[in-house]
């Protein structure tokens, strides 16, 4: 490759009067009593002239070791990968760059001026290194250099300065050598050669590394824009494709590539809708590269509005824009879109996070989390990004109410929320936290309370202690004992004494009071009459897959179990229908092939004590002393049958129910603090869990996201009513306190018949 002339010129002209001034000094040291003193002069000289020949011959002739260029040409980078909501829509993108390929056309004539205003105003004039600009260069970097070294530095090495690289600089630098750029701070030379090792020398191994780098981008520059004009027949052409891989490469802050997904993010504005009067977006854009830690708008942040309209002041100075739009365009302020005014990514953090778990578990060898940040899957998900908000809304409504009885805790309390739809298990929704915890929005990599959170169920554990008492051919109205109970809890310890929420015992009581009740002695007395084992057995067919304590405690819920878990038992018990709660419906190939589906195929449990068990869940909310008896009103009409559960010293509150059938849905709602302090006083699931669970029912049916409500068979209504309708004439008869009894004492009799 040759030099250009007017370097060549310019260098001869130097070098005459260097020339006769070493030729004079060379024949006065030529003397004896000089030579002594000279020689090691010239050695020296010799010695750093090595290295310097060795760059310049590197720069511009050393064609060795060059990158594949194709690659560039095609400009093949990764795509984004999207996540989306059963009804097709974006639920987030994930990338590892955010980006979009543009033409040069597709840049607007304002925007362009405002790049080489900002980076480089002779970009179509130079060879891929702005000679006229090196001179600044060294004096900056030799003012850099020495200023830092005279404050204290413990050794001198070259400070080199912000800027004086080209656009086919920057743009080498980001695509051929990253890897370089990021390990040139290491002890490591870049390269094992004579001229490196005098330079490390002199410099310092990170110094040297980035000299090499700088020497390298020259060099690359140089080459890259020959090759340009090659390939592409003209140097207006050839600097055409470059400027438009550098709008389409640089980094422009928050994950974004390229001008045109900045534009997207930070103003919601296409690059196709640009006129002249945005000049002042186009600056901000522009200036964003030079620094995009600095200079990335933000709302509020003063650099990247003074970077702006230094911009402006010098595309007026260049004669891009009249001064008047230059000043106009300086005194607007900086409004960002709201993408850029919020760090929300998704609103389903947590459910991107169990997507991310599914692909794992369901990718083998075949595709996995990788192959979605790189664009070359995308996923179908089960999550409604509808149902989704309704879920969000109602969290922080209900964690509003408590943190208004304890305003001490406010920010502090936790909840988590999980919606499944009872046909097939797919979750609908999914809330792993608040929206805002410690002063941060929640994101997908955050603790998911509702997958990844072991906590004790407390009562909403209760119901498959039933469902298993009437496998063993107990029934709603079997009368159970409602007294004082002990649990043996080990050698040389004394036993546990059981007491329900109340303090009280009712005594002989129906198995459908003790459940609507959440009797905790009765619990016991059932899981002693019909073996842990059996309740065991019974909750792992329903999808309970933790490890499970074999104590009859477990009856009270002391196993600690994932809500996600409780949730799909009770979608189970809901809906006769067995499977595995899964976000992920679907996921294709960038060709829209599908390489997994979710099974469509499930087990029906098909029993008469699933029947009882809702019936006996409805009775929860139906019965007057039910401990969810507050859905049983004209403002909630929405047929539900569901649990309440609270953990020991009001730990945690929780409430899991379901609408009835294949058609319905299970929501599971658990409020607590991660540290596991107390809630409070009376803070039951009943007062605290219930009242989000009854906003997510309300809101998903009244705008009918999930379907039409649907209503109970009518022997479960007429069971329960048969029993309030004894209860009732039993109560008017015999008086209050005694009709619980009286009408198990019936129950048995009819039994018997």
């Amino acid at each position: 490759m040759k030099l250009p002339r007017d370097l060549i010129g310019t260098v001869m002209s130097r070098l005459r009067p260097v020339g006769a001034f070493v030729a004079r000094r060379a024949r006065l040291a030529c003397s004896r009593p000089a030579l002594w003193f000279t020689a090691p002069l010239l050695a020296l000289l010799l010695l750093l002239l090595v290295p310097v020949v060795g760059l310049v011959y590197h720069i511009y002739f050393d064609r060795r070791g060059l990158p594949d260029l194709d690659p560039f040409i095609r400009f093949e980078l990764s795509t984004i990968g999207n996540v989306y909501d059963a009804r097709g829509r974006v639920l987030v993108e994930r990338a590892r760059e955010y980006r979009r390929v543009v033409s040069y056309d597709e840049v607007p004539a304002v925007l362009r001026h405002a790049i080489l205003a900002a980076e480089d105003k002779n970009f179509f004039s130079h060879s891929g290194v702005e000679y006229r600009a090196l001179p600044r260069v060294v004096y900056k970097t030799a003012v850099r250099s020495v200023a830092a070294w005279w404050k204290g530095g413990l050794d001198f090495r070259l400070r080199f300065p912000q800027g004086g690289s080209t656009l086919t600089q920057q743009l080498v630098r980001g695509y051929f050598l990253r890897d370089r750029s990021s390990r040139e701070n290491s002890t490591a030379l870049f390269r094992n050669t004579a001229t490196s090792w005098v330079l490390s020398a002199a410099l310092g191994v990170p110094t040297t590394n980035k000299l090499l780098r700088k020497m390298e981008e020259m060099r690359l520059a140089l080459w890259l824009e020959a090759e340009m004009r090659r390939r592409y027949g003209s140097r207006e052409q050839a600097k055409r494709e470059i400027f438009a891989r550098a709008a389409s490469f640089n980094y422009l802050g928050n994950g974004r590539y390229g001008f045109a997904t900045g534009s997207e993010y930070y103003f919601g504005k296409p690059l196709s809708s640009y006129t002249p009067e945005d000049a002042g977006k186009a600056a901000l854009l522009a200036g964003i590269t030079k620094a995009p830690r600095d200079y990335a708008p933000v709302a509020g942040k003063a650099q990247p509005l003074r970077r702006r309209n230094e911009i402006l002041a010098l595309m007026a100075r260049n004669g891009y824009i009249p001064d008047s739009l230059a000043k106009r365009s300086q005194a607007e302020p900086v409004l960002l879109s709201a993408a850029a005014s919020s760090p929300v990514k998704t609103h389903a953090p947590a459910a991107i996070n169990t997507v991310f778990d599914e692909l794992k578990q369901h990718g083998a060898s075949r595709f996995g989390v990788e192959d979605l940040f790189q664009g070359r899957i995308s996923v179908h998900s089960t999550i409604d990004e509808r149902v989704q908000t309704v879920v969000n809304e109602a969290l922080e409504n209900g964690l509003a109410r408590y943190e208004k009885r304890y305003p001490e805790a406010k920010g502090l309390i936790q909840g988590s929320v999980v919606v499944l739809r009872n046909a097939d298990a797919a979750i609908l929704a999914e809330a792993g936290g608040r929206q805002v915890y410690q002063d941060r929005h929640t994101r997908y990599s955050d603790y998911n309370r509702a997958t990844g959170s072991l906590r004790q169920p407390g009562s909403a554990w209760k119901p498959l202690v039933y469902l298993a008492a009437f496998r063993q051919d107990l029934n709603l109205d079997t009368t159970v004992p409602d007294e004082p109970i002990a649990v043996p809890m080990g050698a040389d310890r004394p036993a546990k004494w059981i007491s329900n929420y109340d303090n009280q015992f009712k005594g002989p009581i129906p198995m459908r009071q003790a459940l609507a009740e959440s009797r905790n002695a009765v619990a016991v007395w059932i899981i002693r009459e019909i073996g842990v084992d059996r309740m065991i057995k019974t909750s792992r067919q329903l999808g309970i897959r933790s490890p499970l304590q074999p104590y009859i405690t477990t009856a009270l819920g002391a196993s600690e179990v994932l809500l996600l878990e409780l949730a799909g038992a009770y979608r189970a018990m809901a809906s006769g229908i067995l499977a595995e709660p899964h976000i992920i419906d679907r996921v294709t190939d960038a060709s829209g092939k599908v390489l997994y589906a979710a099974s469509r195929s499930v087990a029906e449990i098909g029993s008469a004590d699933l029947s009882l068990i809702q019936e006996g869940l409805r009775g929860v909310v139906r019965l007057p002393e039910g401990t969810a008896h507050a859905l049983d009103s004209r403002d909630f009409p929405v047929p539900v049958m569901g649990k309440t559960g609270t953990t020991s010293d009001f730990r945690d509150a929780l409430f899991v129910g379901s609408t009835y059938g294949p058609r319905g849905v299970t929501v599971a709602v658990r409020v607590g603090f991660d540290d596991n302090r107390a809630l409070g006083e009376q803070e039951t699931g009943g007062r605290t869990a219930l009242p989000i669970f009854r906003e997510i029912m309300l809101r998903v049916y009244a705008r009918q996201l999930v379907g039409p409500v649907p209503s109970f068979p009518r022997e479960i209504e007429e069971g329960i009513d048969r029993y309030l309708v004894r209860r009732a004439a039993l109560q008017a008869e015999r008086g209050t306190a005694r009709a619980d009894q009286l009408v198990a004492g019936l129950s048995e009799r009819e039994t018997r018949r």
